[in-house]
């Protein structure tokens, strides 16, 4: 048993620090080419915020857990662990709004200028820091009551086990009335995520049956920036939606049990900060500004190394 535990907190261990190196690496890449003058996309700060929100969540759910799996089983400051749990809280659901306004935001920027959508593709860039903001704001809001009922130290209450933390029992259907209120958001982010999805790759199939007939005859011709950039948010959004529901299901189990088992827990911290762990590198990989400035960094390495 002591042996799994130690292999799971190898994972979260690794799975931590390359998330945060990845988000860090992505977070100054992004930040160097604005000083080099490259000229960024609207899109660009909204991936900058989802970066900063999935620098949150690992560090906020993953240091703790392996200090818990490591032996130090609790986090004692009752206000350590309401603040870890509140702001591991806020980050997610800046990740789950940013990806939501990353897409919409798309679609909006290759829809056709015929369509219901032309009249927002000017005043639509004008409103990302508005929208930015207030998704910061509202996740602070429905946060708020999680760090009533979670608590770092131990009493005689009923509590339920989450390594580094634990949260007062409460009746059921208390509990059922607040996991829908709190979920309320993430269902409505989900639901915009899944229709821009949908909507991008229509358009973009428009698009390559309307241009077919170009491609055959220049065969050098190649995806505009946009269309590469719509691919990866496409991309971006399903590997989200994807760990999401797996998530979500974890989370219910949780949610099941009064005393869930410490693999369970443990397991549900490896899938929550999956997306957060994976998302910088599908970025990077998709980024052709990015991956100059890295190859440059590679050349300037070997050269002083040589």
């Amino acid at each position: 048993m002591a042996s799994s535990f130690f292999i799971i907190g190898m994972i979260i261990l690794t799975q931590t620090m390359i998330g945060i190196l990845g988000n860090f690496s992505l977070l100054c890449s992004y930040i160097i080419l604005h000083i080099m003058g490259y000229r960024l996309r609207s899109t660009d700060l909204i991936l900058k915020h989802l970066i900063v929100a999935n620098s949150l969540v690992l560090l906020c759910i993953g240091v703790p857990q392996i200090m818990s799996i490591f032996g130090w089983k609790h986090i004692h400051s009752d206000f350590g662990c309401k603040l870890l749990f509140f702001l591991h809280r806020v980050g997610r659901g800046v990740s789950i709004g940013s990806i939501c306004l990353l897409s919409v935001f798309q679609v909006i920027t290759i829809s056709p200028w015929n369509s219901r959508w032309a009249t927002l593709k000017v005043t639509a860039p004008k409103y990302v820091v508005l929208s930015l903001f207030l998704c910061w704001i509202l996740q602070m809001l429905v946060n708020v009551i999680f760090p009533i009922y979670m608590t770092g130290k131990w009493s005689d209450k009923k509590e339920r086990d989450f390594g580094y933390c634990s949260s007062i029992l409460t009746d059921k259907a208390k509990d059922a009335s607040y996991a829908a209120l709190l979920s309320f958001p993430d269902v409505l982010c989900l639901g915009l995520t899944l229709w821009a999805g949908s909507s991008m790759v229509l358009i973009l199939y428009r698009h390559k049956q309307q241009v077919q007939h170009i491609r055959r005859t220049d065969a050098s011709s190649r995806s505009s920036p946009e269309s590469r950039a719509t691919k990866t948010i496409v991309l971006l959004g399903s590997t989200f939606v994807y760990f999401y529901i797996v998530s979500f299901i974890f989370q219910v189990l949780l949610a099941l049990f009064d005393q869930p088992s410490r693999f369970l827990v443990d397991i549900s911290v490896i899938i929550a900060a999956c997306f957060p762990t994976v998302s910088p590198f599908l970025l990077m990989s998709h980024n052709s500004s990015v991956q100059r400035l890295y190859f440059a960094w590679i050349r300037n390495a070997k050269s002083l190394l040589l």
